[in-house]
């Protein structure tokens, strides 16, 4: 930190103090734990963002990785039943449920008996059946009702984890939403992070609902990754000109941009590179946000050299100042334009307040500024 920190002057900390105030702690340090937990509070005396720690000689228990088969369960008739199979949207291919492979037959309301012959402890939870088997074929004991007596077995192979599943499986509940809300007009984009999964995921999103009268883009918490121009260039392609041509629609051009409203849904989850997004979408009069303040964490990192047991400490090395040369967006983040608080009560029934106030915001944008149409002039006659 003393170092590489984008201050030299390390946000006014007495660096040689706060160092022989954390060595005099050291004395009681029993293990590396205990050493990790120094150096967080140590490079948190700078009172910056990105200022993390890892690894090292870490002393860890054994493993039990956890295999899923991505459903929701419930309790009933004294056994546990598949309450729900998370489903992504058909062209999400890289995540489905091990029971959605073909000829398994396996319906929401049958029962899971047993995993590998061994009957499922309905004092525990479904996942203590399932510990050590994270991505390995198990056999799965299935009946339409809660008993062994016309049971079959299946076999499958395990996820070893729900995340990405749980994840399409919420942005297309969310496009869905979106698009019967409106009548198919507007189009949702989320955008996980601002590193090259966020942008794989925008790009992918946007070029299929381009042709979309309106956009959200949802950046809610958007965990960041790198400064995110590219994002905004591709959402802020400005209209050229149109190409007539004899067959289909005249071309727009160019050909892979938006043209009408967009609105922004972000939240305090949303930070680092998820606060810049919503910084230059503002900046380039892209639509108004939507939702609850940024993060604030915007003095980013490169690198560092690692330590000597393999461990790391972030350094952050450049921080954000205005056109006008003020400090922005560290330590506060980005205020909505309309601000939505979500309500925990119209959550818990999977409401989401904020996603119902983009739709009504992006619909008035579409009536008062629709996107532009082409109006072809007449062709030009040119004989003699």
């Amino acid at each position: 930190e003393r170092d590489f920190f984008y201050d030299p002057n390390l946000h006014g900390v007495d660096w040689q103090k706060i160092r022989d105030r954390y060595k005099a702690l050291l004395a009681d340090a029993v293990t590396r734990w205990d050493v990790h937990y120094l150096i967080g509070d140590l490079i948190g005396e700078l009172c910056s963002s990105h200022t993390y720690r890892s690894g090292g000689d870490l002393e860890t228990g054994p493993a039990r990785p956890v295999g899923y088969l991505g459903v929701d369960y419930s309790l009933e008739n004294g056994a546990y039943r598949i309450k729900k199979i998370i489903e992504a949207a058909p062209w999400d291919s890289e995540a489905r449920s091990p029971l959605r492979q073909p000829g398994l037959n396996v319906k929401e309301g049958d029962y899971l008996l047993a995993v590998n012959g061994v009957p499922l402890d309905t004092n525990a939870e479904p996942a203590a059946a399932f510990q050590g088997l994270a991505d390995k074929t198990v056999i799965l004991t299935i009946n339409d009702k809660p008993t062994r007596e016309g049971a079959r077995e299946i076999l499958v192979q395990t996820l070893s984890s729900e995340y990405r599943l749980r994840h399409l499986a919420w942005i297309e509940e969310n496009r869905r939403k979106v698009e019967q809300a409106t009548g198919g007009k507007v189009g949702y984009i989320y955008v996980p992070d601002t590193g090259t999964g966020g942008q794989s995921e925008l790009v992918r999103q946007f070029r299929a609902q381009i042709h979309k009268a309106g956009l959200i883009i949802d950046e809610r918490f958007n965990s960041g990754g790198q400064i995110p121009d590219k994002f905004i260039e591709l959402l802020n392609r400005p209209l050229r000109n149109y190409w007539a041509v004899r067959d289909g629609k005249d071309w727009v051009w160019p050909p892979i941009a938006h043209h009408g409203p967009k609105v922004m849904l972000i939240n305090g989850w949303s930070g680092s590179g998820g606060d810049c997004f919503p910084y230059y979408f503002k900046q380039s009069n892209l639509g108004p946000l939507i939702g609850t303040r940024t993060w604030g964490g915007l003095i980013g990192m490169t690198g560092a050299p690692p330590l000597i047991d393999g461990g790391s400490v972030t350094v952050p090395t450049f921080g954000i100042y205005d056109l006008k040369g003020h400090w922005i967006i560290e330590d506060y983040g980005v205020d909505p334009d309309i601000e939505v608080i979500d309500d925990p009560s119209i959550m818990a029934k999977g409401g989401d307040p904020q996603l119902d106030r983009a739709i009504a915001e992006i619909q008035k944008l579409i009536k008062k500024n629709p996107p532009p149409q082409p109006s072809k002039p007449p062709y030009p006659t040119r004989a003699d």
